[in-house]
């Protein structure tokens, strides 16, 4: 048995989609990065890549890249997926906390989590994503930014 640990942030901006476990997410602003920023999906992916001792996402996807220039985070957790059958690792679960104040995730969760169990090709039981503020304090919680927490068992 392995265990990952990974955690993400990413700015909030003006005309950026949010973008989290592969939803697209109604509000105002948008998470900036490389990619789709998708906060949850590389605290997860670093969790996997940790507990199989691969590295982490800017080894495998690295910022300089053009080529994950507004990528999919999905597209890029499928990648992870196949990385870890290929050394053999079977995910038995996923624990993971998006840290935001605004807006609700509750009502997108069940969607983040369906994605994600997709892409990695697990039951949605295997996955789990939570939600929770920092009581207006904080980055998160003035609102400058959308962090992300997961850790992972990997047989």
């Amino acid at each position: 048995m392995r265990i990952g640990m990974g955690y993400d942030v990413h700015r909030l901006v003006t005309d950026r989609n949010l973008i989290l476990g592969g939803v697209n997410i109604p509000h105002e602003l948008g998470l900036l990065g490389h990619s789709d920023a998708d906060v949850l999906v590389h605290a997860i992916m670093d969790a996997l890549l940790g507990a199989s001792a691969l590295g982490d996402i800017g080894k495998h996807f690295p910022d300089t890249d053009a080529k994950y220039k507004g990528i999919s985070s999905i597209v890029l957790l499928e990648y992870v997926g196949r990385l870890l059958k290929d050394k053999n690792y079977i995910i038995e679960n996923i624990d993971a906390t998006i840290i935001a104040q605004r807006p609700k995730m509750s009502p997108h969760i069940p969607y983040m989590i369906e994605n994600i169990a997709r892409a990695l090709q697990l039951t949605i039981d295997k996955v789990n994503v939570k939600a929770t503020t920092e009581e207006g304090l904080g980055f998160t919680g003035q609102e400058e930014g959308i962090s992300s927490n997961a850790i992972c068992l990997l047989k």
